[in-house]
């Protein structure tokens, strides 16, 4: 039978030869629950309404005292391109669930919302909003889908690579997931937010393309196996790439065949007069033995600081204690657990409505829910963060956006879950508020920034971070609180929500 063979008109189009990661052509990225709200606000004549939403987490990744917000430049891009094609409207039309009406208006679709964030890179806690999204509810209710998907999974992975990096200290750890990445797209967004978390390099040369980080690699155990030995596999490595020779040492005895093989080869270079750092790899076994027996065995053949990465299925926990054993590793290769972060692979990131607003007035919204950690904070807010006068953060507090607020000693504030409970920072000699203007009207309002200048400022402020946040188990609870303006209205709302419910119970 005859198949045709002839590309699709789609394959040649326009859209499809644009790049997935300038993130355009992504209307439909979204639940279909999203359009048929959307459908339902423009039927009954309510899209117009001015709404505010936030965006933010209500939990940390097990053991984690901290997260690194990432994904907001994916986030923009794809806001600045939101558009309906002709064939999204086509492929709406045939689900025979939209009017036509509903899918006209699609097609001249504009988003007019103003988006406030928090720069990517920051530190961010449970609670308190990350990004604010105000504009027409219809707007307002499309983005949600896709910003919980390009913030939460890399803001997921930026966390785990701080985590990993700060196990490792000093050593440089290289991000070595992509085979076992979520996909090509999971792959590039995990490749970015582990550099951003702190990660030196990358093995993913796409990601390296794309966004300018280093890239980084050695060779596969097939290198070696596809020679007649070890040692020819090695003298032609070395004589390809000499100045970038670090040899996987593991493919068979590491101790007796392999160490020593990359041995005499580095004594090969240096007598050639080719002066380099001598570098191996080990991806199996007993690291911490296996790294004390080659880091003894080079010193004695003349070779000082050797190079001596690790990889093989590791993690914060494990860097950690084959450290604390004495591990002569040196650079660490982490990959799966690091970009599929093994441990916990969703954040628990959410999109609320806060605000609406009537008239000129906007009027607080809180979900009230059996699960007391699920319930939100209402209004419109402002997060401040205090300082000590070592530079070190002390604590978060929301305000209403009309507050005025102290600029430093003690910071008076209520719990965030129990309102009427107060709680105080203490000491605090300036302050910042979290949030700048980032869309407005379809626009981005910020220059997008290199992912190195994301990167350092997530490196300076985890330098702000006192060592207590950051312990591998059981890291001290950092404050999100309410002002007691803020606290005030959010018990006022409680009793008056628990009043009502008791009144209907009774009729």
């Amino acid at each position: 039978m005859g198949e045709n063979t002839e590309p699709r008109e789609y394959f040649e189009s326009e859209d499809y030869l644009k790049p997935w990661f300038e993130r355009r052509g992504l209307a439909l990225l979204t639940d279909l629950y999203q359009l048929t709200m959307m459908a339902g606000y423009f039927e009954e004549k309510r899209g117009d309404i001015e709404v505010c939403f936030e965006y933010f987490f209500r939990s940390l990744p097990p053991h984690s005292g901290y997260a690194i917000f990432a994904g907001l430049d994916s986030f923009l891009l794809y806001l600045a391109n939101l558009r309906f094609s002709k064939e999204d409207i086509e492929y709406l039309r045939s689900l025979n669930i939209f009017d036509d009406d509903f899918l006209d208006f699609l097609q001249n679709f504009k988003l007019h919302i103003t988006v406030r964030s928090v720069p990517e890179g920051s530190l961010v806690f449970p609670f308190e909003p990350v990004v604010q999204v105000e504009g027409p509810l219809l707007e307002a209710q499309l983005v949600e889908t896709a910003l919980l998907n390009f913030l939460n999974f890399q803001t997921l992975i930026a966390s785990k690579s701080a985590r990993v990096c700060f196990a490792a200290e000093p050593d440089p750890v290289l991000e070595f997931g992509l085979r076992r990445a979520h996909g090509p797209d999971g792959g590039i967004s995990a490749s970015r937010s582990a550099y951003i978390g702190g990660c030196s390099a990358t093995s993913n040369v796409m990601a390296g393309k794309v966004y300018g980080i280093p890239v980084a690699g050695t060779h596969a155990h097939s290198w070696v196996m596809s020679y007649q030995s070890e040692l020819e596999a090695f003298r032609a490595f070395a004589k390809l790439y000499p100045t970038r020779c670090i040899l996987l040492v593991d493919t068979y005895d590491p101790i007796r065949s392999g160490i020593p093989n990359a041995i005499q080869v580095f004594k090969e270079l240096r007598e050639q007069g080719i002066n380099v750092r001598p570098a191996i790899r080990i991806d199996s076994g007993d690291l911490a033995k296996i790294s004390k027996a080659a880091y003894k065995m080079m010193l004695e053949a003349g070779f000082e600081n050797p190079l001596i990465v690790g990889s093989n299925d590791l993690n914060e926990d494990l860097i950690a204690d084959l450290r604390r054993q004495g591990a002569k590793i040196n650079a660490w290769g982490v990959g799966t657990h690091l970009v599929t972060s093994y441990d916990c692979p969703a954040l628990s990131g959410v999109y609320k409505l806060v605000a609406v607003k009537r008239g000129n007035v906007w009027e607080p919204r809180l979900k009230i829910t059996g699960n007391i950690e699920k319930s939100t904070d209402p209004g419109r807010k402002v997060t401040v963060r205090y300082f000590s006068k070592d530079g070190y953060i002390l604590g978060d507090v929301m305000y209403l956006e009309e507050e005025e607020y102290p600029t430093m000693g003690d910071i008076d504030a209520k719990a965030r879950l129990f309102p009427h409970i107060s709680q105080k920072i203490e000491g605090a000699t300036y302050c910042e508020e979290l949030h700048k203007k980032v869309f407005h009207n379809g626009n981005i309002l910020i220059p997008l920034e290199s992912v190195h200048t994301i990167r350092e400022r997530a490196r300076q402020q985890l330098a702000s971070l006192p060592e207590e946040y950051k312990r591998l188990r059981n890291p001290e609870v950092y404050k999100v609180l309410l002002s007691p303006k803020l606290g005030e209205m959010k018990n006022k709302i409680w009793q008056s929500s628990e009043m009502c419910m008791s009144l209907g119970e009774k009729k």
